[in-house]
Parts: C-alpha cells; structure tokens; sequence
C-alpha cells in the first residue's frame, strides 16, 4: 500500500486547511486511516483517526476543530482542519492499517501563522 498525501500549506490563524490521503496498491483490507503529526522538537502525535466502519478518535487538541473523513469508494482520507492555531503547525502524517500491517505516507508540512 502507498500513501500520497497532499494538501499542506501556509494558512494565517484561524483559517482552514483540507488535507487528502489517497491509498494505492493493495487497498483491500484497510481497516483505519489516521493522521499524526510531528511539530519541530516534538515526538509524532496521532491526530485523528477512523475505522472503515466510520467510528472516529480525535487528540483532545483538536476535538471541534478538525474532523477525520474517508472514502472506501476512493480509497482516500481526509482531514479537514479549521480554527488553524499556530501551535497546530507540523509536519502530518498520513497512516493506514491493513489488517495487522501499518503504513505511512510522506509528511505534508502546515505552517499556521499567527
């Protein structure tokens, strides 16, 4: 499985970003994607996370601001960050689960500016 992650950027506090998650290769079987993130002198921290059934686990720090979504059909995840804080800035990490096996896909940098 390959992960291509897109949509980082440069956004001003308060703003919103979307970025995408498009899984390739042998998709069948994945059970969770979620999104880490790694800010500058920090360890990787799990973002958000949901299960091909659609249940969902979000980090405390962005409960009501971002929210997790993905398309079987597609093979592809979302996380569509809004009420961007400087302190959300990172590096994000896309992730999936196949059964027992775990894959990540290459970081995409945010940089929220305040």
């Amino acid at each position: 499985v390959q992960l291509q992650a897109s949509g980082g950027g440069l956004v001003q506090a308060g703003g919103s970003l979307r970025l995408s998650c498009a899984a390739s290769g042998r998709t069948f079987g994945i059970n969770v994607i979620a999104w880490h993130r790694q800010a500058p002198g920090k360890q990787r921290e799990l973002v958000a996370s949901i299960t091909r059934e659609g249940s969902t686990n979000y980090a405390d720090s962005v409960k009501g601001r971002f929210t997790i979504s993905r398309d079987n059909a597609k093979n592809t995840g979302y996380l569509q960050m809004n009420s961007l804080k400087s302190e959300d800035t990172a590096v994000y990490y896309c992730y999936a689960r196949v059964f027992t096996t775990e894959y990540w896909g290459q970081g995409t940098l945010v940089t929220v500016s305040s």
